[in-house]
């Protein structure tokens, strides 16, 4: 096994630049469907938030922010079969299907959208954390709205979609394009991006969840600062060469909620100490996630990081998108 290196000191510490590189991670189309028997099977997948700003408090009682978001490798499932009528099986999670389950709310305000009826067999196989800040439930109602898209024959373009996804949450808009992606106003605004982070991801999540809205709601401006980490400067460089923006990940609520669950630090910095690149907080958490410059280092730290009491550990890598 290899051997870590020891947390550096904040004067010590070294710029990383791993390269977006479309040869290295080849980019498909968004998103993944398959056929069933019965009809068609969409990935409902995971992000990370390599970097999340709060810039300020809106008049609408929102929070302005500034993020980068990137896909990974691990997702839910939901088939989508042709029936007269609507329903929701869900498998893996004790989760409601009735008006409080965003895929429901997603599917009714679709069939209202576009004057189709509301139909459709839709079952759900959860494997993505509940409140874990990796966008489960905003990841369900886009590829609810992509999915009934599609079994509806509306063949209406994402744009479309959007304003409908906006609705069911900032993070939903995101989860109509997949990849790497910057979001502004309230992460709802969406710039695809080309290319997806080198390495491998090492996410850590803790056996509770943290609820969004309780996290924002605790913000106060000015904000402290987040205490630095390794400082994570990745350039991105498009299949022309032409450079672009370095991306310098943050996570502005990890003092709040690292605050009030005083074990997720502890879980950090154990990210660090077996050599990730930088380790961060994703969205509001609970999940922590590490990024390291090989699959070889991660899944070496993997293994000693499941030997932590509560807590699941899954080693994913980044998907890059055409676009």
């Amino acid at each position: 096994m290899q051997v870590a290196p020891p947390l550096l000191k904040a004067a010590e510490r070294l710029f990383f630049y791993p390269h977006y590189l479309m040869d290295s991670i080849p980019p498909r189309s968004y998103p993944d469907v398959r056929d069933s028997d019965s009809g068609f099977v969409i990935s409902s997948p995971a992000k990370v938030n390599l970097r999340l700003r709060v810039l300020r408090k809106r008049q609408d009682g929102y929070h302005a922010l500034e993020t980068v978001f990137q896909e990974l490798d691990w997702a839910d499932e939901i088939e989508f079969s042709p029936e007269q009528v609507f329903s929701l099986e869900i498998r893996g999670a004790n989760l409601p299907a009735d008006e409080r389950n965003l895929m429901t709310r997603a599917a009714r305000s679709l069939a209202e959208a576009s004057g189709h009826e509301l139909s459709g067999k839709l079952r759900l196989s959860k494997n993505l954390p509940l409140q874990g800040g990796v966008g489960g439930g905003s990841s369900n109602a886009a590829i609810t709205l992509l999915g009934l898209n599609r079994l509806w024959g509306l063949n209406w373009p994402v744009s479309h979609l959007e304003p409908i996804a906006t609705k069911m949450g900032a993070d939903c808009p995101f989860f109509l394009h997949g990849g790497l992606a910057s979001g502004t106003n309230r992460g709802d605004i969406i710039e695809p991006l080309k290319g997806a982070v080198l390495g491998a991801f090492v996410l850590l999540i803790p056996n509770f969840g943290v609820e969004t809205a309780w996290a924002f709601s605790e913000v106060r401006f000015p904000l402290t600062e987040v205490e630095k980490n390794v400082i994570f400067s990745p350039l991105r460089i498009s299949e022309e060469g032409e450079a672009y923006p370095q991306i310098k990940p943050c996570n502005d609520l990890e003092n709040i909620v690292f605050h009030r669950y005083s074990g997720l630090p502890h879980w950090r910095d154990r990210i660090l100490e077996l050599g990730a690149q930088v380790a961060l907080m994703s969205g509001s958490g609970s999940t922590l996630f590490g990024i390291f410059e090989s699959s070889e280092i991660a899944q070496c730290a993997a293994l000693e990081l499941s030997q932590e009491r509560d807590l699941r550990v899954k080693v994913c890598r980044a998907v890059a998108r055409e676009r």
